[in-house]
């Protein structure tokens, strides 16, 4: 694993100051239920160390406005800069702002497109996103073969913002399930983007049943999107034990909904974990020691069977 090493004289410097430590941090969007756990994982790990200020702002999806938050911290003077990126594809200005800057600059959960060639003093965490859809799908699956359809099944594919990596990693996991002898007997009906939001799965799942498909299952890239559907399916009168519907998040409304007998399939994501992983790999990077460029936190599938051990985790 390629390490991080920032000078010694720096570490040095940084040794001697009594001054707290400030984090600029860069969120995509405040406005969504997982990356609210992840930023108050953030807050939570910097109230538990007296010496460090971190300052979180919303870049309400824009590109643009995230770049000129980052410019800003770098202008402030801020030690280290963490960004959960609106676009995973416009992550390089990004990195050149702070490389060019000198300040360190951890990306969380959305994987960077340039995510193999960041600088020395820059890093990723999150979750390897080959795990989540590929849990999810084949755990559909087998619920799938356990009910009889194993002759035949159709499904429906919900995508996340298609400007982001775990959408098109999700989405390929799907397909990767999908084209194994296990699993080949599923059927994709139709696969669209709902772009991670409830209302828009919502929207989307009652244009797909105004089309009368036939369909078994619905296989989401979160756990937003699953309810969306969920909620539209329920309001077409659909009986939720005959369809099998998954998520990705292990969210607390996610949680509720397979409580609640709607929701079959979540895989956890560790948000709370994420965000003070980043904090955690920031703070080392500004200090000058040594930080493994990815860290990965592992997904974990979730099912009715062991729902009780996420409902305080999430």
């Amino acid at each position: 694993m390629k390490k991080t090493l920032i000078a010694a004289s720096l570490a040095t410097l940084m040794g001697t100051t009594a001054m707290a430590e400030n984090i600029g941090v860069s969120m995509a969007l405040f406005d969504d239920n997982f990356l609210t756990v992840l930023r108050n994982g953030i807050q939570n790990f910097a109230d538990d160390m007296s010496d460090v200020d971190v300052q979180i702002e919303d870049a309400q999806n824009d590109v643009a406005k995230q770049l000129d938050q980052i410019n800003n911290f770098i202008a402030s003077g801020v030690d280290a800069i963490i960004v959960n990126p609106v676009d995973t594809s416009a992550t390089q200005a990004m990195t050149a702002a702070a490389e060019a800057a000198g300040v360190p600059l951890v990306y969380v959960n959305r994987q960077p497109i340039n995510v193999d060639t960041l600088p020395d003093n820059q890093a990723f965490v999150a979750s390897n996103e080959i795990e989540s859809g590929t849990l999810e799908t084949f755990e559909i699956c087998k619920n799938l073969r356990a009910a009889g359809k194993g002759g035949g099944a159709r499904a429906y594919v919900m995508m996340g913002e298609l400007s982001n990596q775990a959408a098109v990693q999700r989405t390929k996991d799907v397909h990767d399930i999908l084209g194994t002898d296990m699993c080949n007997f599923i059927t994709i009906v139709d696969e669209q983007t709902a772009n991670w939001s409830r209302d828009e799965a919502q929207d989307l799942m009652t244009n797909w049943l105004s089309a009368g498909e036939p369909f078994d299952a619905v296989i989401a890239n979160n756990d937003e999107m699953a309810i969306g559907a969920i909620q539209a399916m329920k309001a077409a009168g659909i009986d939720m034990a005959s369809v099998q519907v998954g998520g990705v998040d292990a969210t607390q409304d996610a949680l509720a909904a397979m409580a609640g007998g709607d929701l079959d399939v979540t895989v956890f994501q560790n948000a709370a974990g994420q965000g003070s992983g980043a904090l955690n790999a920031a703070l080392k990077l500004a200090r000058g020691e040594d930080v493994d460029q990815k860290v990965y936190i592992p997904f974990e599938l979730v099912t009715p069977a062991n729902l009780g051990d996420y409902f305080s985790k999430n």
